[in-house]
This record gives structure tokens, sequence and C-alpha cells, in this order.
């Protein structure tokens, strides 16, 4: 650029030593002069526009970085959490792991409330199962919950309500209580399981414990003594390559745990799940065409 205004000055410079020149030469010199100086701003207007785009790519490499660094930080976050939800897990794990492994001479139950619940299993045996080794109440998930649903049947409201009364007697107040929701191995596949917030197996395995637990506060059962997990399809009791083994997988079981010291683990915290409004038919996650919930059709299938 600093060229083309000398040569721009020596051309006026030499024609006014000149003196007289033709017309036509005078002419053709002024077009040469500003064909020159256009050249000259469009090649000032170019390194204006390279200066801008070279500052806004400065501006975005700054701007990555600072994403980069907001995302370390994130992924530590995430990290710590994780790590977090597994100590909760693994400890959930062991405790269950314990109470179901339980040895009965040395964890039995007070002789009362095994009575107790005994003849409650016997007075609800198509929803209910019992064992008194383990200390466990074990829900039937077919009876106890419509097809791919976490809202309680009748019936079931009716019997959590008495097996509230039980868990409320001086024999049993002195127990902490595990609610633990199971599935079986089929996975979630139904549009309206998913919309009621039932994402896959664990949603529903936890939102089925939650529900039966918010039952059992709702008749006076603490909080305090309550504690929620839902495994999904981890924990099998029967196997998944038949129907009926697929039915006693489909459970909740609420285990009966002494509490001499009360545990200060905090559960991993369930899905916040959709509740299905009342009145609306259930839907079964692995058969879009089940929609009969009547006593006189029962479902082979419970998701």
């Amino acid at each position: 650029m600093a060229r083309l205004h000398t040569w721009i000055a020596l051309s006026v410079i030499s024609f006014s030593a000149v003196g007289c020149v033709s017309s036509e030469q005078y002419k053709a010199v002024q077009m040469d002069r500003d064909r020159l100086a256009e050249q000259l701003a469009h090649s000032e207007q170019g390194k204006a526009e390279a200066l801008a785009s070279s500052q806004a790519y400065k501006s975005q490499l700054d701007s990555i970085a600072l994403g980069a660094n907001s995302k370390d930080a994130l992924i530590v976050n995430q990290s710590n959490q994780i790590n977090e939800l597994q100590r909760q897990y693994d400890e959930l794990n062991r405790k269950y792991g314990d109470s179901i492994n339980r040895v009965a001479s040395a964890q039995a139950l007070p002789t009362a409330l095994n009575d107790a619940l005994t003849e409650f299993a016997r007075q609800n045996a198509d929803l209910v199962d019992f064992d008194s080794s383990r200390g466990t109440v074990k829900f039937k998930s077919d009876v106890t919950f419509s097809p791919g649903s976490a809202v309680l049947t009748p019936q079931a409201q009716t019997a959590i309500d008495r097996f509230a009364g039980i868990l409320n007697s001086a024999a049993a107040a002195s127990y902490e209580l595990m609610v633990v929701g199971h599935t079986d191995n089929t996975r979630v596949s139904h549009e309206a399981t998913r919309a009621a917030g039932h994402k896959d197996n664990w949603y529903l395995s936890a939102h089925r414990a939650i529900s039966v637990s918010e039952q059992l506060q709702g008749k006076g059962v603490s909080p305090s003594r309550l504690e929620v997990a839902g495994f999904a399809e981890q924990r099998p009791i029967a196997s998944n390559a038949t129907e009926s083994g697929k039915a006693q997988n489909r459970r909740v079981e609420v285990l009966i745990l002494p509490s001499t010291v009360h545990s200060n683990v905090a559960a991993a915290p369930a899905p916040t799940r959709t509740a299905v409004k009342p009145g609306k038919p259930a839907f079964n996650k692995d058969n879009k065409d089940f929609a009969d919930t009547t006593e006189s059709r029962k479902p082979a299938f419970n998701k």
C-alpha cells in the first residue's frame, strides 16, 4: 500500500515536471491514478475485515476455553454425585443382602408379631406371602398394582392399612422397615407406562415401593422407620424363563429389621413419578392391547 501511494505521487510529480502533455496522455494517467486509488481503498477495507475476523476468532477461542473449564468443573461435580449415589446403593445392597440372609435362630421375630403377620398373610393369601425366617412380607405385584402402574389397587390399599396396624403395634414398634420393589426382566415398552413416569424397570420398582411406603405412612407408620429402594430385575427369586417365574419376581417386599441403633445412611432418592389419575384404564407395558383390568379378566403380565 505504501508503494501505491508513492507511485501515485511520483506520477503526479513527473507530469507536473514535463509541463504540457497531450489531452489523451493526461486522461490515461488520471485513469491509472483512479484505478490505483480504488485498489488502495479495497486493500484498506480488506485489512479492516481481516482484523475484525481475527478478533472474532479470538473471542470464539476464549469462549471455548472458558467452556472447557466449565465442562471440566461440571464433570467433576457429576462424578462426585455418582460416587455418592454408588456408595448409598452399595449400602442399601449390603443391608438388603444381610436382611434376606438373616439367621432365623439369631433374629427371630417376637412370637406375638410373628403370629400376627402369619394370620395377616393367611387372610390375604392371594395378595401376600410372609417368610417368618427372614421377617419379610411380600406383596405380589400382579394383585397389588394394575399392569404397568404404581397405583395401589383398592384390595391392596385395604390390606396395607391392616398391615400398618400390625407394624404400629407394641410388638413391632422397635423395628425398622425396608420397602423394596422388584420387577421381572421384561423391559418397559408401553408409551402410557413411560408417560406415567416409569421410564424403565428401575423407575417402576422404585415407584411401587414408594406407593406402599406412602400408604403405610398414611396409616401412621413413622417415616423415620422406613427405607425405600428399587432393584428392578436385579434380585430375581425365580427364573424369568417362565411366566410363573416372572410373576414371582414382580413383587414389593417389606423387610422387618431390628433397629436397636437407627441407621443414618440415607437411601438414594427415587425418581419423581407422575401419578396415574384414578378412573383411567391401566396399561400393560408388554401388551399394548391390554386395557381390561376388571376382576373378570386377570392379566398375565404386570408391566
